[in-house]
C-alpha cells in the first residue's frame, strides 16, 4: 500500500479505459496496422491540499494524465508493452510534481496470439523513492 507523507494511505486519482491507436509490437504487421490499447492509470498522491483550497494546481490534472498517455502510445513504435508502460509511468512522475507513485497496465487485445484469450496486459508500478 502506497502512504501518504501523513503516514496514511495516498489518495487515488483513477483514469481507466482510455483506448487508442498505436504500432507497438515485435511483428512487422504490428508496426504497419497498428492495433487498439487500453490504458488505465492511477496516480497516488496526497489529494487535501487541493481539497482543502479547491486548487486544481494543486492536484494532478487528470485531463494532462490522458494527454501525456496519448502522446506516449501514439508516439515512437515500440516493441514491448512493458516498454510503453514505463515509459508513461516515468512521463507521469516527471509532469506531475504532486504524484508520489503511478500504476500503469497497458492492455493489447488484440496481441498476436494463436488462442482465444480475452486479454493481455502489463502493469508497471514506479513510485518517487
Amino acid at each position: 500500500m502506497v502512504e501518504s507523507t501523513g503516514g496514511r494511505p495516498a489518495d487515488r486519482i483513477t483514469l481507466t479505459g482510455l483506448t487508442v491507436r498505436g504500432f507497438h509490437g515485435v511483428f512487422a504487421e504490428e508496426k504497419r496496422d497498428g492495433q487498439d490499447f487500453t490504458t488505465d492509470v492511477v496516480v497516488h498522491l496526497d489529494a487535501a491540499p487541493a481539497a482543502d483550497g479547491d486548487d486544481l494546481a494543486r492536484t494532478v490534472n487528470y485531463a494532462q494524465v490522458a494527454e501525456t498517455v496519448l502522446g506516449v502510445v501514439t508516439g515512437e513504435s515500440l516493441d514491448l508493452i512493458e516498454t510503453v508502460a514505463d515509459r508513461i509511468a516515468r512521463a507521469l512522475l516527471a509532469e506531475q510534481p504532486v504524484a508520489t507513485a503511478v500504476e500503469v497496465t497497458v492492455h493489447k487485445p488484440h496481441a498476436p496470439i494463436e488462442a482465444d484469450f480475452a486479454d493481455v496486459a502489463v502493469t508497471v508500478f514506479r513510485s518517487r523513492t
